[in-house]
């Protein structure tokens, strides 16, 4: 692309990124409330601010979405590095395993939550039902909190490992295989060969995933949506489940109150910076020390 036709092209990127965040922003500071006529122009500073750092619902609605992150992110990326390793190995029909990993992350998030749903079913689930012929009983996937992130989470992990680990595979197949054999001549078996050779050199992937999957996290919001039986973006009779970006939404749709449902996507911003800029930091003093 000549030189000339980029730096517009930028400008025009730029400006069109930027007006949602600016337009969220100045909608965070009114009192805009579909239940209220008139309220659109109402300029109420940092009311909505001062409203949401007391709000229970939105430090709720925090802490889940940091547990069910926590729950979802850390299993699907060992995963996914484990379902990598076994691909990169010259086994038969590589091609079919390849694409097999990423039928989950191709198939519609209503299809497969709706599937889950019948899963972990109280009373008639096929999870509970594999947990009663080990003698543990009937647990409420729906209403119990841990058990509601466990829930979620596993509809997490079996979207998204598949995606990852192509991406791992992609990583690992530009490892210079020569690096392996000096480390079998060396006497390093399977496992030290994947710990000394395979993760250093996919360490600039493996941080990639890291903050991928953080942002996506924290942003996390079809799964406990169609979770929810009850469809009213509670995430749950208690609100055991519901995320942030669910809590935004109720806020939104179901409230009409967009000033302060603007405030709530302005401070998940900032959460999600302050995150990935820790995510950053951390993973480039890690890289630094090795």
């Amino acid at each position: 692309m000549p030189y000339a036709l980029v730096s517009p092209f930028f400008l025009l990127f730029a400006v069109f990124g930027l007006f949602p965040l600016i337009y969220t922003g100045y909608m965070s500071l009114t009192g805009w409330n579909t239940r209220r006529a008139g309220s659109e122009g109402t300029f109420v500073g940092l009311d909505n601010y001062r409203a949401l750092l007391s709000d229970d619902y939105f430090w709720n609605a925090l802490r889940n979405t940091f547990a069910i992150g926590l729950l979802s992110a850390v299993p699907q990326l060992l995963l996914a590095l484990w379902i990598a390793h076994l691909l990169n190995d010259r086994l038969r029909g590589r091609l079919f395993f390849r694409m097999g990993v990423l039928l989950p992350y191709v198939t519609s998030v209503a299809s497969v939550t709706l599937i889950f749903n019948e899963l972990f079913a109280r009373d008639f689930g096929l999870v509970n039902w594999l947990l009663g012929l080990v003698g543990v009983g009937p647990v409420d996937w729906h209403y119990g909190q841990v058990a509601s992130w466990s829930a979620v989470s596993m509809i997490v992990i079996w979207r998204w490992t598949g995606y990852n680990a192509l991406i791992y595979l992609a990583a690992m197949q530009s490892v210079p295989f020569e690096l392996y054999e000096a480390a079998a001549i060396d006497g390093a078996g399977r496992f030290r060969q994947f710990w000394h050779v395979t993760i250093p050199g996919i360490r600039p992937t493996i941080i990639f995933t890291v903050v991928i999957s953080t942002i996506g996290s924290l942003q996390l919001f079809g799964e406990p949506y169609l979770f929810d039986v009850s469809r009213n973006a509670n995430g749950g009779p208690g609100r055991e489940f519901q995320t942030a970006v669910l809590y935004l939404y109720q806020q939104f749709w179901f409230n009409g109150r967009y000033g302060y449902a603007s405030a709530i996507a302005w401070a998940l911003f900032l959460v999600i910076a302050v995150v990935v800029g820790v995510n950053l930091l951390l993973s480039r003093r890690i890289r630094g020390e090795t």
